[in-house]
Parts: C-alpha cells; structure tokens; sequence
C-alpha cells in the first residue's frame, strides 16, 4: 500500500501539483510555522511539506562520477537507515553533464526508497568567479522542470563550496545574485547554501549569512558548514562553529564531513553527538569511490554496503549517534 501511496504521489509532483512555501510565511520572527507544499523554514527548524519538524541524516554520493552505480549505492544507502542523500552533479563544465532526464531518474529513485535528494553541482568547487556561480544557477533553471513540483522531495544545494577564499563579503554578494535569481526563474525548492572558504569558513554564514537568507522572498534557505581538518578539527571548533551559525537564526546542516582529512583529525564523534543535541542535519562524505589519496573517506567498502569502512563506515552508520540511531523518515512518506 505504501508503495501505491507513493507512486501516486510521485506522479502527483510531476505533473507540477507542488508549490513550495508561499511567499512572506515562513521564518518569519516569533511567527507560527506554516504547512506548505515543500520545505520551507521557521528559524532554526526545516519542515517538511506536512509541517513537520525534518532533520537530515545522511550521506553523499557521487553521481556524476559513477553513473552506473545508481541504483546499487542508492539501495544501500537507505539500507543505513539515512533519510536524506546528497547528490553529486555536474553542469558540463568539468565532467559530464548530467541531462535533466538522468536527474529526473535520480530523484525519482531516491523518493522510491524514501530518501529526500539534496542535489548540488560540483563544477565550482573553490572558485571565487561570480560567473562559475551563475553558471550553476543558469544549470537550475535549465532543468528546473525536474524541481518545480517536486519541493516535498527535492532541495537544491546550489553549488558545492563554491567561494574558495575565506571572504565574506564576495561570498554574500555571489549568493544574494544567485538565489534572486532562481526565485525569479519560478524555483520554491528549499535552498542550501555552503559557506565561503571550500565550505569550512563558517563565519561567512555567522557575519553575512542573515542577509543572504532575507535576500530570498521565500525565506527558505539553509546553510552548510562543511567540517573538515579546519571547521571541524576538536570539540570546542565544532561547537561554536555550530552555535555561531544557529545564532543568525536559520537553519544549518553539516553538509559534508569525514573522520580526518589531508591536514589533521576531524573530530566526527562531536559532530554526531553535537548535531543530535542541537537538532542539525548532517550528511557524511561519502558513500564510496574517494580517490587521489583520500580513499580513507569512502563510508562503504562495496557499493553494495555489505562492508563499511571500520573507522568511518561503521561509526557513521552504526554509533549511538549514527544513522540507524537518529535517522528519522521524512514524514511526507508516511
């Protein structure tokens, strides 16, 4: 029955029944939260389309290198008890580009297996040219018919660590140019958006974050902190990395992390345990196919996840503060 439920609700969606949050209601200071047909945002909470309280918990997979390995890793990776994947694309201008038809296939796989897709590209990683960015946005609007409709199901991570510098005020610009102009373009989608310096500066989101949130007319936008050798590197770094970002008042995610990374330890253990505390989403890097001498970061050792990776795999998946512990299903599959 579970199954007919979903199908018809896909179904629904693509026909472009969705609509995402109405405009002025969410985040709105001391206001009530207000049901809406995607995500949308009040404060520091992310609801689903039910008006329900949603925490992400889940990790990343990178699509765009591993095409052929869709449906292997996606059914693993909910096998983990994750309620969210975050999905690497390209828009063509490093890799392969991936056509609107494929990530339309990825998103209808994942709502299959009751996942929520936060899609994000990969092509800007580290640049600080305001054109890579847009060039990104110009990717969501092109396949934007794959996203209008489907604001229950899909969230939009605009480009991955885009702004390598650790500059706050280019960061801010770029982001405010973006997001208006994917409002305009008819996009609703809940919007995620990493922060300045390859996503580890996380206090471009505590000094400017705020004005980027309220150049969105839908006040749906949430930030990621990616929590690696520097935003993640002890106990008290991750804490107040955290607390800081939460103080502007919108919702954060820790969009990316691992067990250590190229320059030192990450402190992962705090950032399971400190994001359960504080009702932060979280999504490990990530399912498997790391190379280049970081192969250390891959969660499963088989795409099929019959192996985990004992210092990372396991821990992420099955700690107390793991996946199968905290991963609570998306209500909009109920």
């Amino acid at each position: 029955m579970r199954r007919l439920l979903l199908s018809v609700i896909l179904i629904i969606s693509l026909v472009g029944c969705g609509g995402g949050a109405p405009e002025g209601s969410p985040n709105t200071e001391g206001g009530d939260r207000v049901s809406s047909d995607g995500f949308f945002t009040d404060a520091t909470t992310l609801y689903d389309a039910g008006g329900n309280a949603f925490v992400m918990r889940g990790v990343n997979h990178s699509h765009t290198w591993f095409k052929d390995k869709l449906d292997t890793a996606l059914g693993a990776i909910a096998a983990t008890g994750a309620n969210t994947v975050r999905i690497v694309l390209s828009n063509g201008e490093r890799w392969n580009k991936d056509e609107a038809a494929d990530v339309r296939r990825v998103t209808e796989k994942c709502a299959e297996l009751e996942m929520i897709a936060v899609l994000e590209v990969h092509d800007a990683t580290g640049s600080n040219d305001a054109e890579d960015l847009m060039k990104a946005v110009d990717y969501w609007i092109e396949i934007k018919d794959v996203l209008i409709g489907n604001e229950a199901y899909v969230i939009v991570n605009v480009a991955n660590e885009w702004y390598g510098d650790r500059n706050g005020e280019d960061w801010r610009d770029g982001y405010i140019e973006a997001i208006t102009r994917l409002r305009g373009a008819g996009i609703k989608n809940t919007i995620i958006v990493d922060a300045a310096g390859w996503g580890q500066y996380p206090k471009s989101i505590h000094d400017f974050g705020r004005e980027v949130f309220d150049s969105d007319k839908l006040r749906n936008t949430v930030f990621s902190i990616h929590m690696y050798e520097y935003a993640g590197k002890n106990e008290k770094t991750v804490k107040v990395n955290i607390d800081r970002a939460l103080d502007i008042g919108v919702p954060v995610i820790i969009g990316e992390f691992g067990q250590r990374h190229t320059n030192g330890k990450v402190a992962f253990e705090t950032i399971l345990s400190y994001c359960e505390e504080k009702g932060v989403g979280y999504l490990g890097w990530s399912w498997k196919g790391n190379s280049g001498g970081v192969e250390y970061l891959d969660i499963a050792l088989q795409w099929d996840g019959s192996a985990l990776s004992e210092d990372w795999g396991e821990i992420l998946v099955n700690s107390e503060y793991g996946l199968k512990a905290t991963g609570k299903k998306c209500t909009v599959f109920e």
